[in-house]
């Protein structure tokens, strides 16, 4: 994967992300200040918030992106519809949402396969994003995680949530852009906090990065470039 030249060229890979639920409307409006200056691709909040963010963001081509059955997964997949139909009609220009993995790890990939095919039409051809929590999965479960991802019709294939055990790592990004080939999206998430991860991601194959640290890793770009 060609890495970015420019600080400019890194905010793009960059979904600029407040997830935690204790997070409060001035929160939002920071997040959405700094998505705005330093022009991320987009914000990534909860339901609640999309909005407000796209108010905050009114004018702007930063997108907002929601969080859709987070950060377990485990819920009615009829929840998870809802949940995605709610934040398109609050404004919301994509969708992250987390895989069932119990459902994964029994082999009932229909159950997964239809429920991540009625997500991707409750989002109304807006991207949506399916998070693995690959930190919770073997290299065989990964693999066919990503397959079903592709054949739902799904933008990107995602790390993790940032809320479990472990989050992004370089040989699950290049195993999730190998076994999806070099068009689908992938992005990395979580634990992704300086340029140095940011950019090795990158390099592994990611073309989206979820990130609290945005700032942080665009203001460390001139750092880290000598040594690229």
């Amino acid at each position: 994967m060609s890495l970015p030249t420019t600080p400019a060229a890194l905010a793009r890979f960059i979904d600029h992300t407040l997830t935690r639920a204790d997070a409060t409307i001035r929160d939002i409006e920071k997040l959405c200040v700094e998505a705005r200056e330093y022009k991320f691709h987009s914000v990534s909040v909860n339901g609640s918030w999309v909005a407000e963010a796209r108010h905050f963001l009114d004018g702007s081509d930063v997108k907002v992106g929601c969080a859709v059955g987070f950060p377990l997964g485990a819920m009615s997949g009829d929840v998870k519809r809802f949940e995605a139909e709610a934040a398109i009609d609050d404004g919301a220009h994509e969708i992250d949402v987390v895989l069932n993995l119990g459902r994964l790890k029994a082999g009932d990939d229909k159950y997964v396969l239809r429920e991540l095919r009625d997500v991707v039409e409750a989002a109304d051809e807006w991207p949506v994003k399916v998070i693995l929590e690959t930190c919770l999965l073997t290299r065989e479960e990964k693999i066919r995680a990503c397959q079903l991802v592709v054949e739902s019709g799904a933008r990107f294939v995602k790390t993790s949530t940032g809320f479990s055990t472990d989050g992004a790592t370089v040989e699950d990004v290049k195993l999730m852009r190998e076994t999806v080939g070099p068009k689908f999206g992938v992005k990395a998430s979580g634990g992704i906090r300086d340029t140095k991860t940011a950019l090795a991601m990158i390099e592994a194959g990611a073309t989206r990065l979820g990130t609290s640290a945005g700032v942080a890793i665009v203001k460390g770009f001139a750092e880290v470039k000598p040594s690229r």
